[in-house]
């Protein structure tokens, strides 16, 4: 007979499930931690934790944390959940690149594997070799396919939650299809798909340059331009999915029309097509994006203005958002935070001039820590959020490989 809803062993088994799900989502961490995350008891997530422990699915992870804690005293002992007890695949679509990486429970990396794609490649080159790669990393881990809780996938596009992946520029080819339907018939494995902004907010809250925030947003400076929230450890996507597309804020009304059909969207002015676009034009010369990074670290004038004007026109934007949601921290990444302050100085101070004051001195602006890996990271970052306890208990040892790039 179940336990009717509200029993004392079916809320026993609730806040066991609660404490597991933390755990998948903080990686290593303390008990304290892991009482404020579930808003339980610290007597009784100890108590979960001790009985977790005793099952083996719950180790000691003292020798991965900070040596002291902040005010000099004893150091808090660390757990997490059993690296073998399951593990997390991460597929990056890029426009030029595909990348697949091999995480665990623990958070740790064990393997990933990257290769260049041509232009426009279509989704089922894209599946045919994500599945290639992703044997390949299984294969250096020793990882059985078996053991895998999930795959998490990110695409340089919107992601609807209908599952359809949205009009892209970037990787025409995706537009219209069933990706992660497709990606789970192919792997026969469960498939979680997300935009790239998405998943490069929960890799940088996970485990770059917004940990610790409780209010995040990760903007993704690159051909295009877009936007990952996370509250309170948590992905907002908004009703249909696809919250966080700051690129299509419009700031001209009679401006250029943008690839979304409107006009004078930001992605028309600060994009780094965009840029390159009009560098182009200024030069009499075709650049990418690419050669104009390299110009303005070298100290071009005409690039390095161009990226300023860009980060005042982004800034602005910025500004709309912290008025909105007011965020503790926003994280700058993507291929043109390499411009660094000649970037994000403007967008600051575009931000102190165009947001409420308590709203401009509330967030922080920080470029992010995961580079190019950030929104692979996030995938596998995808399936540690999403994914239910899929064990029952210990896993078997597994040889662990360290992760190569």
């Amino acid at each position: 007979m179940e336990d009717e809803p509200g029993s004392a062993p079916s809320l026993r088994a609730s806040n066991r499930l609660r404490v597991i799900q933390a755990l998948q989502l903080l990686g290593v961490t303390s008990r304290a931690d892991l009482a404020r995350h579930t808003g339980l008891s610290r007597s009784t997530v100890s108590t979960i934790v001790a009985g977790l422990q005793a099952e083996g699915m719950v180790v000691d992870r003292d020798g991965d944390g900070p040596a002291a804690t902040t005010g000099g005293g004893r150091p808090p002992a660390l757990i997490a959940l059993d690296p073998g007890a399951g593990f997390a695949i991460g597929i990056d679509f890029g426009k030029r690149h595909l990348a697949v990486a091999l995480g665990n429970l623990s958070h740790q990396l064990l393997a990933e594997e990257w290769r260049e794609m041509g232009d426009d490649y279509d989704a089922d080159a894209g599946i045919e070799q994500a599945a290639e790669l992703m044997e390949l990393v299984l294969d250096a881990s020793g990882v059985d396919a078996g053991r895998v809780l999930g795959v998490g996938m990110g695409l340089p596009g919107p992601v609807h939650r209908s599952g359809v992946v949205g009009s892209s520029a970037i990787l025409p080819g995706w537009a219209g299809t069933h990706a992660a339907e497709r990606m789970g018939e192919r792997l026969a494995m469960r498939v979680w798909l997300g935009n790239d902004a998405n998943l490069g907010a929960l890799a940088e809250s996970t485990w770059g340059a917004g940990r610790g925030a409780c209010g995040l947003v990760y903007l993704k400076l690159a051909t295009g331009i877009g936007a990952g929230i996370v509250i309170d450890g948590e992905l907002f996507e908004g009703a249909g999915g696809t919250a966080g597309e700051i690129g299509h804020t419009s700031l001209q009304e009679t401006g250029d029309i943008c690839r979304c059909g409107s006009r004078g969207c930001l992605e028309t002015h600060a994009s780094g097509a965009a840029i390159a676009a009009l560098l182009s034009r200024s030069l009499a010369e075709t650049l990418t994006l690419e050669d104009v990074l390299a110009r303005a670290v070298q100290g071009d004038p005409g690039c390095r203005r161009a990226l300023a004007d860009a980060g005042r026109h982004i800034g602005a934007a910025v500004a709309d958002l912290c008025n909105l949601i007011n965020p503790e921290r926003i994280v700058v990444g993507g291929s043109m935070a390499v411009a660094g302050d000649v970037l994000l100085d403007p967008l600051r101070e575009a931000v102190g001039l165009r947001a409420i004051p308590s709203a401009a001195e509330d967030v922080e602006i920080v470029p992010g820590e995961l580079g190019a890996r950030a929104e692979l990271l996030g995938a596998v970052a995808l399936v540690l959020h999403e994914a239910g306890p899929a064990w029952s208990g210990p896993a078997p040892a597994v040889r662990q490989s360290t992760a190569t790039t």
